[in-house]
């Protein structure tokens, strides 16, 4: 019971994490139509910022300049390369956006290297008891902070002049358009949103037990896609509950790995993908996502 409560918590955090990561993707989608495919190289941008400041300015400076980092390298992909591509097809423009990630990518993996870099986190390898079971104290911080900033977000998108916007965006652009609403202005806000909720999420997908920031940290990061198809791409509650399923799904299988030989070796990896498909065979649109309707 011990090990299954150590499990439960430790997916719980992680999936938080990629609920945030999984949100950034939605906002994207809700504002322009777009499969952002770009996020994991925003993510690693405002990751590697944090990274090569903390020992100069500090932590949370560092962590501030990391988020702005990859909010402006958002919103400049957003004002530089998609609003300049003149397509239609949101398809042609999901593309372009993999062409901008291999880019991005490329680079920072060059920077990196072989290296192993550490945010500068203030909470180390300490551990607190809960339960009785001993955890992380990073997997405690990462659940509170997704927590504030995921109920941030919702309840922004709900009151706010910006989050009417976005929805009225969302539910019918050129409608949005005639009434005033600036739909440029929507989604280069959106993009911006993605990028710095990437780079806190690029914290905590880094930080004890990881042991820091490489050159594979961006393959991390796209298990929140999963997260966010899984709960369906236009539905911010999706990316919540997409990014826990995906979370405790990646925890239990590999904590109970061992009972699992059968399945093959790294079932832990693939489990999210598995669970996606398997939610899409019947709800092609995602638990939450809203379901197109054709007239015949």
């Amino acid at each position: 019971m011990s090990t299954f409560i150590e499990l439960v918590v430790n997916g719980v955090s992680a999936g938080s994490v990629y609920a945030l990561i999984a949100l950034g993707f939605v906002i994207i989608f809700r504002a322009t139509e777009v499969v952002n495919f770009a996020h994991a190289s925003l993510l690693l941008a405002g990751g590697y910022v944090t990274a090569v400041l903390h020992d100069d300015i500090g932590f949370l400076p560092a962590l501030g300049a990391g988020v702005a980092a990859a909010a402006a390298a958002g919103a400049l992909v957003e004002l530089l390369v998609l609003r300049r591509a003149r397509v239609e097809d949101r398809s042609v423009l999901a593309i372009v956006t993999i062409g901008v990630d291999i880019v991005l990518t490329t680079a920072l993996t060059r920077e990196i290297g072989t290296r192993v870099l550490s945010l500068g986190d203030p909470w180390g390898d300490r551990m607190v008891e809960v339960a009785g079971v001993g955890v992380a104290q990073t997997r405690i911080a990462a659940f509170a902070t997704a927590a504030v900033l995921i109920t941030a977000f919702l309840l922004a998108f709900r009151l706010t002049p910006w989050g009417v916007a976005m929805r009225a965006a969302a539910e019918d652009g050129e409608t949005a358009a005639l009434m005033g609403v600036r739909l440029g202005r929507v989604s280069l806000a959106a993009w911006a949103i993605a990028g710095a909720l990437a780079a806190v999420a690029a914290l905590f997908l880094t930080v004890f037990p990881t042991p820091g920031l490489d050159r594979a940290t961006s393959f991390a990061a796209m298990k929140a896609f999963p997260a966010a198809i899984l709960g369906g791409l236009d539905s911010t509650t999706g990316a919540l509950v997409g990014g826990l399923a995906v979370g405790l799904t990646e925890s239990l299988v590999t904590g109970y790995q061992g009972e699992l030989a059968f399945l093959g070796r790294g079932i832990g990896d693939v489990a999210p993908f598995l669970v996606m498909l398997a939610v899409l065979l019947v709800r092609p649109a995602g638990l939450f996502g809203t379901r197109e309707l054709s007239r015949v």
